[in-house]
């Protein structure tokens, strides 16, 4: 029988490989959400990931999805929909709304996974200024977003979430644009679905993924590239 790993108050991760393969993926427990433990997870391919009354769990699945930045697939109708979209969209003006409404997105499984710790740890973490969001706006109602945290030149999502059509894919699209314009390479899915797949979404190795991360967070970031304001 397999001791899952519990994690103490140092930084220190078991290696991505000793991650169990049922439930797949699952690294280690125990530890906090502190900004320091956060960022050093992402660096090393490790995310959190739990539901309410359990321990933090987190993980590093194999394979891993990600998403090329010259695979993003833009089909004729969301090219057609973004050309003539009345829709504003901006980088990290309110982070808050977007993970909250993120929290409320109906999960099959279990309910949501983005518990008010986690909340309340990835606001701390985006005023650090490590994680972002991407909000669309029809006039002043925000009508969908995403967020994620930038561990160094690359984008690991974590959740998007839409009132209206096309909305999370134009959000999508604003990303991409940004991380090309820092010289980013893939943004992190951390794990494959049918929607993401849509936009080009590939799942790889997780040893190819560390590989790539490797890379990535030896990357400088562009730090004006996330200031607050609008991309459209």
């Amino acid at each position: 029988m397999i001791e899952l790993f519990q994690l103490d108050s140092s930084l220190h991760f078991p290696p991505p490989a000793h991650a169990l393969d049922e439930p797949p993926g699952l690294l280690a427990f125990g530890g906090d959400l502190s900004v320091n433990r956060l960022i050093h997870a992402y660096q090393h391919g490790i995310f959190p990931w739990f539901s309410i009354n359990e321990p933090i769990l987190w993980w590093s699945p194999n394979p891993r999805g990600i998403l090329p930045l010259s695979n993003f697939t833009v089909s004729k109708s969301l090219a057609k929909f973004i050309r003539k979209s009345p829709y504003r969209v901006t980088v990290n003006h309110s982070f808050e709304r977007v993970i909250h409404a993120c929290a409320k997105v109906p999960r099959q499984a279990s309910g949501t996974w983005i518990t008010q710790n986690m909340i309340d740890a990835y606001i701390t973490l985006h005023h650090h200024g490590s994680a972002h969001s991407i909000e669309v706006w029809d006039s002043k109602e925000l009508i969908g977003g995403l967020y994620g945290v930038t561990p160094g030149n690359l984008f690991c999502g974590e959740s998007m979430f839409h009132y209206a059509t096309n909305a999370s894919k134009l959000a999508m699209f604003h990303l991409v644009a940004l991380l090309r314009e820092s010289g980013g390479e893939f943004i992190d899915c951390q794990l494959q679905n049918d929607h993401l797949a849509s936009l080009g979404c590939i799942e790889i190795p997780r040893n190819q993924f560390l590989n790539k991360l490797k890379v990535a967070v030896k990357q400088p970031i562009n730090h004006l590239l996330w200031q607050p304001r609008e991309l459209t």
